[in-house]
Formats: C-alpha cells, structure tokens, sequence
C-alpha cells in the first residue's frame, strides 16, 4: 500500500495575512506586504553581498558553490557536462528544529 504524503503549502499571501494578524488590527494589508518584501529584499541582498546571513533563532541562509559534474540527458541517456554554479542554502538552527 503506497501512502500519500499531503503537503501544505503556505504561499505569499497566506504568508502577508498572517503577518498582518501578528502585527495586530490596526496593521493593514499594504503594512504587512511591505514588511515581508523588506525582510526578503534585505535577505536577498546580505546573501549576495555577504553569502552568508544568520538569523539567531531561525537558521542561516548562505550560498553553496556547485562544482562541475558529469550527467546525463535524461531524454537520450546521453553523458553530458553539467557547469559549475551557485545556489542558496538554508541550514534551520536548533530551536526552529526543537520547535517542530
């Protein structure tokens, strides 16, 4: 018997409107939006700037350096090389670990 997992996805406007009921009634939609969009474009640029932005508490967003590889085409099977390339990394701290 193959189990379905059932994710549950939180997305950006779910995300708005909880940080506006957490900032109270008198905090509008906008106020919250625009508070989101500051945390995420200060993010964005620490980990471009610095490549490295920790959040005590929460966990520590850093870029991690992919080195070249081999591969393969996955529609003919044929090898392939895969360049060398950046992406972001998330690493939770211990208590957003302890918390779940």
């Amino acid at each position: 018997m193959i189990s379905e997992k059932k994710y549950v996805v939180m997305n950006k406007s779910e995300l708005v409107e909880s940080i506006q009921n957490t900032l109270g009634k008198d905090a509008t939609k906008r106020c919250a939006e625009d508070a989101l969009s500051a945390v995420l474009t200060s993010i964005a640029a620490g980990v471009k700037s610095d490549t490295k932005v920790q959040l005590i508490g929460f966990g520590t967003f850093e870029v991690k350096k992919r080195a070249a590889r081999m591969g393969r085409n996955p529609k003919t099977g044929e090898a392939m090389q895969i360049k060398a390339s950046k992406t972001v990394g998330f690493k939770a701290s211990s208590n957003l670990k302890a918390s779940l």
